[in-house]
């Protein structure tokens, strides 16, 4: 039996380290070249994320204990299944603003860097809350529930990205191009500097990405208030987005019932949160749970799609 490690600060930059390896030898190696991503080289990549994350799941329960492992399992699925709701999102928005597939694979690498830098300032501002204000812990709990119950109960609303204010003030002190050029955020026309459409879509996808984190950080905080587990669970459901996009994007629309599932872990992470102070939830049966409400949510999408006059 090995001795349980502290996550000191050595731990936390080796971490770092080896993320950024992982970030450069993606886009510098296997994804150098713009290309429109196949399903099958989707799917592989899809696997060899999720298998890194179960690799480093079984580095954590090794070596930090078995608390910890569960902890970071349980965050990760959590993330994973949350993440599915900006999958949705993100194939909304690429074909509104006529992103070529080849040039997906840029804008989500560079809004999965930014969104990486967002979410490490959630994750210690909420655990440095929670350290300093318990009671905040049942503020989360109750905007958990109140977001699933919203969920479930409200119809998804059009999304208009160019009405965004943060779109229309960004064009409004920074020229944009009317049409793409290839894969580039920036253009040079006339010795002047311009932005292209292809880096107002990245801006938004940073911003979904702010306002999903409001909800999937609360989420996790409920699993664990250790800053480590919480940020490396989310930095690997966040790492393999991208491939999980390109290999759902054609079929998301056929998982009727993600969405109530999506919403039934929001509220069950909202009640688990919201009773802490009173009684622990097994992070076990935590996990049990999350996964017993996924694979029912698509099977019954499987097996009970609705009708055309539902759907």
């Amino acid at each position: 039996m090995i001795a349980m490690v502290e996550i000191t600060a050595t731990v936390w930059i080796g971490f770092i380290l080896f993320i950024l390896a992982l970030l450069a030898l993606d886009l510098i190696v296997f994804h150098r070249k713009s290309h429109e991503e196949s399903l099958k080289e989707a799917l592989i990549w899809s696997a060899v994320w999720i298998s890194i994350a179960l690799a480093f799941n079984y580095v954590v329960y090794h070596y930090f204990g078995k608390d910890k492992g569960l902890e970071f399992l349980t965050g990760y699925l959590i993330e994973k299944a949350l993440s599915v709701d900006n999958l949705f999102v993100f194939i909304m928005l690429f074909s509104m603003f006529g992103v070529a597939p080849k040039y997906q694979h840029k804008v989500l690498f560079w809004g999965i860097i930014g969104a990486l830098a967002m979410r490490a300032v959630f994750i210690f501002a909420g655990v440095a809350l929670i350290n300093r204000f318990h009671w905040i812990i049942y503020v989360f709990g109750a905007f958990l529930i109140y977001t699933g119950a919203k969920m479930l109960w409200h119809k998804d609303q059009e999304m208009h990205p160019e009405n965004n204010p943060l779109v229309k003030a960004f064009k409004k002190f920074f020229p944009v191009t009317h049409e793409m050029h290839g894969d580039r955020f920036f253009v040079r026309i006339n010795h002047k500097t311009f932005a292209t459409p292809l880096f107002v879509v990245l801006i938004i996808v940073e911003v979904t990405d702010l306002i999903f984190a409001v909800d999937s950080i609360p989420a996790v905080l409920a699993i664990s208030h250790d800053p480590f587990i919480i940020f490396s669970s989310n930095v690997f459901a966040i790492l393999g987005l991208r491939a999980l996009y390109f290999a759902l994007a054609g079929v998301t629309k056929y998982f009727y019932y993600i969405k109530y599932a999506l919403a039934a872990i929001l509220v069950f992470v909202g009640i688990k949160m919201s009773i802490s102070g009173f009684y622990k939830f097994p992070t076990v049966l935590s996990l049990l749970l999350i996964l017993l409400v996924l694979v029912v949510a698509v099977l019954a999408s499987v097996f009970f799609p609705p009708s055309k006059q539902q759907s």
